[in-house]
């Protein structure tokens, strides 16, 4: 039997090369918590970088009758030894690799290692984003470089060496403990320093780090904005536009700094659309504007049906039976292919393009009128047409010869006769002309009775009083300036896109465009032809052209400047009638509502569309992460603010409150 070898126990304080796979993690370490797997992954990227750069201290593994068995406890450096173990399964250096360590038998292992541990004090912060900085400015390093040596991702970098730009007064602010960590952020939204400081010092009572967001960020565009969407950041960047990002929240693509750049895109391009408008479809002008000019002294055409040419009538019958061959052929499928979806498409498009020339403008419409190319707020087109200015209006056609009576002109003449004035009847005599017309005072006499006789007659007959309104209402809503009404009615509508940005190009907002657009499209292009249109109405049809008609008189708009307490009282009656639901029109979103309120507001509506407890926990948020976070709780609760329901029938609620009329006025500021 052979002698048992014994391991040679190298003096305390000895500097030695020990290979990697005989170190073991020792029993001893105070640090009971594991490594996180980040730890380990960015120490193994700092020591493929530049080594190990502090010894592991280790103690030698004795067997139990005392002699060293060749293997060696860590007692300091275990991130290190695991670090390196990392990097062996990774293939990057061997199993055997030599790591210098210092043995340590004097002290007891479990102080030195909690020792380790609890009396070195970490870095400042601050230090680290300058450190990092240094390494950018003055050996050049990028951020993948210097993510790739310190183990962390180049976000994580980029938004170090962000820190480490701020100005050197504020970085100073932080260290000293009058700045938080969350407030330096903010202010490296921009590397301007002077701006920097100059928002410090005009922010010193409220540093609320999204207050000094916004601050910093007012004079910008954010990315998010319709110009930005509709120019799109490429572009603006193309053009020598600079783009402002926050390395630390969510900005959605940042903020645009250049805005008179970017306004000067979004001219040239709207300019640019409204030339190919009315290349490709004849109209005379076009005009791109930001908002809808609402055509003020314009009067309004609309396309009205015309037959397809035999050519686009046996292009659609082709179109429409490719497509609904497909969707036999794939009726069961559960996905399609991508070349099936897209050959469907194809079709679809096809069968709208041919479909939409079932309308057309008149020719002569087209040749005197022009469109309006305008931006909605999504940061797409749209396009208005139809528009007749007034210097392109043909004359009025002449008044018929051999009408009995006629109306005077403005200025009291008729044909060239001079009218009489005043009470008194001229007088007749036997030298006077058969063919002269009848005395204005006369005309006056004899219209008045037959206008009582029209009264008292139209009084009886309910039915033709809806068509002589409903006439009234569509003679100054489709036609203007017309002056064809004999019921004296005038629809008064109220603009609401002078109250609520935006309010056109939402849901409700298109369907009101379309139906009125629909109903246009059907009117007799000649108002001589409209009362005719409304009698021949089927009683539906009527009864549905007359509530559209009234319907766009309604206001129930509240301003501060207005007192009509009986009005608004008489909406919500309106409102109860027709049943109206706005959660059918308008849902709580941060654009809508959440970010327009306090957060006190918020919260209650949380409270009331959730619950009590889901409020309580956002009440430690910021307002804008409150705002998101109650858009998403509040997307299918049916939660209203107070304006916007319906109260209930006195009959069905006991609550007096909630059948007074509108709330009280002071709610309006909501």
């Amino acid at each position: 039997m052979s002698a048992k070898h014994v391991e040679t126990m190298p003096e305390s304080g000895t500097e030695i090369f020990i290979p990697l796979n005989k170190l073991k993690k020792s029993p001893k370490n105070a640090r009971k918590t594991p490594h996180s797997e980040a730890a380990i992954e960015a120490c193994a990227a700092s020591i493929a970088a530049k080594g190990i750069l502090q010894n592991l201290v280790v103690e030698p593994e004795l067997d139990g009758e005392g002699a060293a068995t060749g293997f060696y406890f860590v007692t300091i450096g275990e991130g290190r030894r695991l670090a390196q173990q990392l990097r062996v399964k990774r293939k990057e250096i061997k199993k055997t690799e030599p790591i210098r360590c210092i043995i340590d038998t004097a002290n007891d292992p479990h102080e030195i290692s909690l020792d380790e541990n609890v009396t070195r004090e970490n870095m400042h912060p601050a230090d680290q984003f300058e450190a990092f900085k240094k390494l950018a400015e003055e050996r050049g390093f990028g951020a993948e470089e210097i993510a790739a040596r310190f183990g962390v991702t180049p976000h994580v970098v980029r938004q170090r060496l962000r820190l480490g730009a701020v100005s050197p007064k504020l970085m100073q602010v932080y260290r000293d403990g009058d700045l938080t960590l969350e407030q330096l952020m903010a202010f490296a939204i921009t590397d301007d320093h002077a701006q920097q400081e100059g928002v410090y010092e005009r922010l010193s009572y409220d540093r609320n780090a999204s207050t000094i967001r916004r601050v910093l960020t007012e004079t910008h565009v954010a990315a998010t904005d319709r110009r930005a969407r509709f120019v799109g950041t490429q572009a603006y960047t193309e053009a020598g536009g600079t783009v402002l990002r926050d390395l630390f929240t969510e900005d959605r693509g940042g903020y645009l700094e250049d805005v008179a750049l970017l306004d000067l895109l979004v001219t040239a391009k709207l300019g640019r659309e409204a030339d190919a408008v009315r290349a490709a479809e004849g109209w005379k002008w076009t005009e791109a504007h930001l908002d809808f000019p609402h055509a003020h002294g314009m009067r309004r055409t609309y396309p009205h049906p015309v037959d397809l040419s035999a050519e686009d009538q046996a292009a659609l019958v082709t179109a429409q039976t490719a497509f609904d061959r497909l969707t036999e052929e794939h009726q069961a499928a559960e996905e399609l292919a991508d070349d099936v979806d897209a050959r469907f498409g194809e079709l679809e498009a096809e069968i709208e393009r041919l479909e939409a020339k079932r309308q057309a403008y008149d020719p002569d419409d087209i040749a005197r009128g022009g469109a309006f190319v305008i931006l909605n707020h999504d940061g797409t087109i749209r396009i208005e047409r139809g528009f007749i200015r007034p210097a392109e209006e043909k004359p009025q056609a002449e008044t018929e010869e051999g009408s009995e009576a006629q109306a005077p002109n403005e200025g009291g003449e008729t044909d060239g006769q001079a009218a009489q004035t005043g009470d008194r009847e001229e007088a007749v005599t036997e030298e006077e002309d058969d063919d002269r017309p009848l005395s204005d005072v006369l005309v006056r006499d004899l219209t008045a009775h037959r206008t009582l006789g029209l009264r008292l007659n139209l009084s009886e007959q309910p039915e033709t009083a809806i068509v002589a309104v409903t006439h009234a209402l569509a003679a100054q809503i489709f036609y203007l300036g017309a002056d064809a009404h004999v019921v004296g009615i005038q629809p008064v509508k109220t603009d609401l896109a002078a109250h609520a940005d935006g309010i056109e190009d939402s849901p409700a907002g298109r369907a009101w465009a379309d139906r009125h657009a629909n109903w246009a499209r059907q009117m007799p292009r000649d108002v001589s032809g409209l009362w005719a249109f409304v009698a021949e109405l089927d009683y539906d049809s009527r009864m549905a052209l007359f509530a559209h008609c009234t319907a766009l008189t309604v206001n129930a708009v509240r301003l501060p400047w207005e007192r009509r307490p009986r009005a608004l009282a008489t909406a919500d009656r309106l409102a109860e009638a027709v049943a109206l639901d706005m959660t059918g029109y308008w849902r709580p979103t941060v654009r809508s509502y959440l970010g327009r309120v306090t957060k006190a507001r918020i919260l209650e509506a949380v409270c009331e569309g959730v619950s009590g407890e889901a409020a309580e926990r956002m009440v430690d948020m910021k307002k804008v992460d409150m705002a998101e976070a109650a858009e998403q709780l509040l997307a299918a609760t049916g939660w209203l603010p107070s304006l916007l329901r319906t109260p209930k029938p006195k009959d069905q609620s006991d609550a007096p409150d909630e059948a007074q009329s509108g709330d009280t006025y002071s709610q309006a500021a909501e």
